[in-house]
């Protein structure tokens, strides 16, 4: 991207430079040709598709499974009690393979409806992007609750439509972000039982001991990294999350 911008900004004048003797305004010995050969539609699209380009860190964020997988992880690593470890960067990198891998599939439809159709020219901007925003919403229906979506018809007091394809984009999108969120702390909240009873029994023990003034996440965390490792809990939380989305 950064060569393509350099690019761009070093043909700039070049362009302005042969455009010299072209008809037009001139100024300090150069002719500029304003807004002749200039198609307004196909400038439109362009200015369409930067906007696109600029939304999209946030349509891989909450049109996908990213969310959902990350506040899992997220949970996870509280209900450990390992704080900042795994680190975010680790984390974050780790959910967004994990997401690449679930939307492999939708993946595949927008390259073979939308980026490989456009990039050879037999499609119109305008239809790549309604093509991909089929595909996503394909996703995004299996995953989104009618109450969800009902909601928002509620604020906007209009009337519910019979199928989820009559749904407009704008009602569907953080429909699909409520029910991710809903999905994703049901799954932390099972995550927590076995970590929150462990830390019952270590904390009884203690009080039992008499040891009052020895904190029992401190001596919880070593048992509770240990049974982490020895269920193999990092399988069976990615296995749970992949499995969610079936």
């Amino acid at each position: 991207m950064i060569k393509v911008l350099t690019s761009l900004f070093m043909l700039f004048p070049v362009t302005v430079l042969a455009q010299a003797g072209s008809s037009g305004v001139n100024l300090a010995g150069l002719s500029i040709n304003f807004g002749q050969g200039v198609d307004f539609a196909d400038t439109l699209q362009v200015v369409l598709l930067f906007t696109v380009l600029t939304l999209a860190p946030a349509i891989i964020i909450l049109c996908t499974s990213f969310t959902r997988i990350i506040v899992v992880l997220s949970f996870m690593r509280q209900a450990v009690g390992t704080q900042n470890m795994p680190p975010n960067q680790l984390v974050i990198g780790f959910a967004l393979f994990l997401s690449v891998f679930v939307m492999m599939p939708t993946g595949t439809k927008i390259y073979e409806n939308s980026l490989k159709p456009y990039t050879e020219k037999r499609i119109s901007t305008g239809e790549a992007l309604s093509s991909l925003e089929y595909s996503l919403r394909e996703f995004m229906s299996k995953h989104v609750r009618k109450n969800d979506i009902k909601l928002f018809y509620d604020a906007t007091s209009t009337t519910l439509p019979q199928t989820i394809s009559d749904v407009p984009i704008h009602f569907l999108i953080p429909a699909f972000i409520i029910s991710e969120l809903k999905t994703a702390f049901q799954i932390g909240f099972l995550l927590y039982i076995p970590f929150l009873i462990l830390d019952m029994v270590i904390a009884s023990v203690l009080m039992a001991m008499g040891m009052m003034m020895l904190p029992p996440i401190l001596v919880s965390l070593p048992f509770k990294i240990l049974l982490f490792v020895l269920v193999d809990g990092w399988q069976l939380v990615t296995g749970s999350i992949l499995k969610s989305f079936n």
